[in-house]
């Protein structure tokens, strides 16, 4: 073991623990440092604390799903697949099952299932955890210096997974790029993705807590051209909309902020509107004696109602065998385009990743080296990639992580 190389990985979450762990079983002398006094802080909340761990998906679906230089993962999710990860943590204990859209989480419902493993694969593996924060990373003649408050320790490598901005209460707040740059390399523009939506008016305040299921979603830009398209759950807050379909919708914004984007949300998708005319005469047929407001239970959440009365501009009080053609017409087109205007993301300390980071272009996909500084490695968050929601961002940290180990050790597969 004299002749073992000594490796650090900076950063204690998902690529790191996973780096360091397997360098450490491959016969590196390894230290993993994380400014935390415990990793896997942004793993346990990850999923609202389920932790959607990967996503059970063949290699070529997977990249279709990864937004940013899909490309240059293909050797690293081919290496190391959404069905090794799940034999990774199936292996050491931890239940898994699959939901809609092919999403694994733990069986437990619990983030904490997650962590612990890693943790175990850490202790196992007989990883060095040193909780400091790292200060600068210098490259010296053979290999570089890592400094800490009160240490400077060389390593003839360095993984940096340090993450990238969001969740910054769990540490991540940006240490990476600062020693990229610092080492040559080009941070590309950062913003927040994956991340809920703020909203003009008072619409989404008045309906703050209401969750709509299996509605429709689009974005659609200044021209009123669509640039994205969805199924499924979506939640009004306080500020304006979140949940999974606006969450990945945010990553197709671009410039957000200097262009206007309007979010149209279908109420009744499986209904065109010719059939939802139907649906609205046979309501309002059983319910003639009854006021407008009063007649929409079978149609729309309670809480969804009085708001939906107000934007048809028709009177709360009319009786619906009054409501003229043109006004079901309204309440059709309303049904079918309940329309809300953007006016930004939520800050990136709320996004679930950051888009941008160290530039694609200056790493080696096949190993996860710098072509700029020999002996620097990345893993996870931390490089210009990110995916939509479904487990597609932790399987990218966890598989670069692992071909960055291999590629520190020469590892050929």
């Amino acid at each position: 073991m004299t002749d073992a190389k000594h490796v650090a990985v900076i950063g204690g979450g998902a690529a790191g623990m996973m780096a360091a762990g397997y360098l450490q079983s491959l016969g590196a002398k390894t230290v993993l440092y994380e400014r935390n006094r415990k990793t896997g802080a942004k793993l346990l909340i990850t999923g609202k604390g389920r932790c959607n761990v990967t996503n059970a998906c063949d290699v070529s679906t997977f990249i279709h799903n990864v937004m940013r230089n899909p490309r240059f993962l293909y050797t690293a999710i081919s290496r190391f697949t959404s069905d090794d990860t799940m034999e990774f943590f199936e292996s050491r204990g931890v239940a898994l099952k699959t939901e809609r859209g092919k999403r694994v989480f733990p069986a437990s419902d619990s983030a904490a299932d997650i962590v612990m493993a890693l943790r175990r694969y850490l202790e196992e593996s007989h990883v060095r955890t040193v909780y400091h924060r790292v200060e600068a990373i210098e490259r010296t003649e053979n290999g570089f210096l890592v400094i800490t408050k009160d240490r400077c320790v060389p390593f003839d490598a360095v993984v940096i997974a340090t993450g990238g901005k969001s969740y910054q209460k769990t540490g991540s707040t940006g240490d990476g790029y600062r020693f990229a740059e610092a080492l040559g390399h080009t941070v590309t523009p950062l913003r927040p993705s994956l991340v809920p939506l703020e909203c003009e008016g008072t619409l989404c305040r008045t309906l703050q807590g209401l969750s709509l299921k299996n509605v429709g979603v689009k974005a659609l830009d200044e021209s009123g051209k669509t640039v994205y398209d969805d199924f499924g759950e979506l939640m009004f807050t306080h500020f304006g909309i979140t949940g999974p379909t606006v969450l990945s919708m945010s990553a197709h914004l671009k410039d957000i902020g200097k262009k206007t984007y309007t979010v149209s949300i279908d109420l009744k998708p499986a209904l065109d509107e010719a059939t939802l005319d139907k649906r609205l005469l046979s309501d309002f047929s059983k319910y003639k004696n009854r006021n407008f407001d009063n007649a929409l239970n079978d149609l729309l959440p309670q809480k969804l109602i009085l708001p939906f009365v107000k934007l048809s501009e028709i009177a709360p009080d009319k009786k619906v065998n009054e409501i003229t053609k043109e006004e079901r017409r309204r309440i059709v087109t309303l049904l079918k385009h309940l329309t809300l205007t953007v006016r930004g993301t939520r800050p990136i300390e709320e996004a679930i990743v950051t888009s941008g980071g160290v530039d694609v272009k200056e790493i080696d996909p096949k190993t996860m080296e710098s072509k700029l500084c020999p002996g620097l490695y990345f893993a996870g968050e931390v490089i210009d990639v990110d995916a939509y929601t479904g487990g597609f961002n932790l399987q990218i940290a966890f598989a670069t992580a692992r071909l960055a180990a291999e590629g520190i050790l020469g590892v050929t597969r």
